[in-house]
């Protein structure tokens, strides 16, 4: 296939795989909008008047960026693990194999249709959180640059996830047990600076940290980490994981008997 044959091969994946949740919109969409209005009630209204400002910022307006990324990250994430492992149960994903499509393009147009579900909940989740506070974007460039990084990365391990997992039950266990830790002690609710010794250093060696603070130094200003270290890990483990995906995929590691 030549170039253009290809760029139509991942456009018709990508369109396959935002239809896939957008038909189920009630499934996809409004419940993460829900729960991070659950969220602002009970940390915002009600434990973050006790707290009062963090970072010289109400604790309404800090916990905000860290719920949007939070639902970027998870929907990506479920949006490929599911669909790929989907495909490699009903061994459909056999057809994509043997067809004359690259192992990028089908890498990259799940990743693209993870990034598309966690970006529309990431925008639903932003429309919550501008009826509770009184956000606007510092920097939208940042802002739009980390939130489709992290998409991505989410998209790719969701992938690496999928193609190693023996059941439904295995690809529940990485976000069980890894991915929601990690995201409620990634700065989410609170600012490391908060933190005494030595859960302040053991903190700062959780990659979701820096994913978080980037994203809200991009919307309110303010930053636990330096952001060009916190966009040079997120750039690291998107080349890390792309590799690792083409060349799984190429040895046919876990998707042939």
């Amino acid at each position: 296939m030549n170039f253009m044959q290809q760029m139509r091969a991942l456009w018709t994946l990508l369109e396959r795989e935002t239809l896939r949740f957008v038909r189920i919109w009630p499934q996809t969409i409004i419940p993460p909008m829900v729960t991070t209005a659950l969220y602002f009630i009970i940390f915002g209204g009600l434990i973050g008047v006790r707290v009062g400002e963090v970072g010289g910022v109400p604790y309404m307006d800090f916990i905000a960026p860290g719920l949007v990324l939070m639902a970027v990250i998870s929907n990506s994430y479920a949006n490929v693990v599911a669909s790929f492992f989907s495909a490699k149960f009903q061994r459909h994903i056999e057809e994509l194999m043997v067809s004359p499509m690259s192992h990028l393009s089908l890498i990259l147009g799940f990743m693209a249709g993870g990034m598309a579900r966690g970006m529309a909940v990431g925008m639903a989740v932003a429309l919550v959180a501008a009826l509770f506070t009184d956000l606007s974007v510092e920097n939208w460039g940042l802002a739009l640059l980390v939130m489709l990084l992290t998409a991505a990365v989410f998209s790719l391990a969701g992938m690496l996830n999928a193609i190693f997992a023996k059941t439904f039950d295995d690809i529940s266990i990485v976000p069980t047990f890894v991915l929601t830790p990690l995201t409620y002690l990634g700065g989410v609710f609170f600012s490391i600076e908060l933190l005494p010794q030595p859960w302040r250093d053991l903190s700062l060696f959780n990659p979701l940290l820096y994913m978080i603070n980037a994203f809200r130094e991009a919307v309110i200003g303010v930053s636990d980490v330096p952001v060009g270290l916190a966009l040079g890990l997120l750039f690291g483990l998107f080349c890390v994981l792309l590799a690792a995906c083409v060349y799984i995929l190429r040895k046919g590691w876990g998707l042939r008997g």
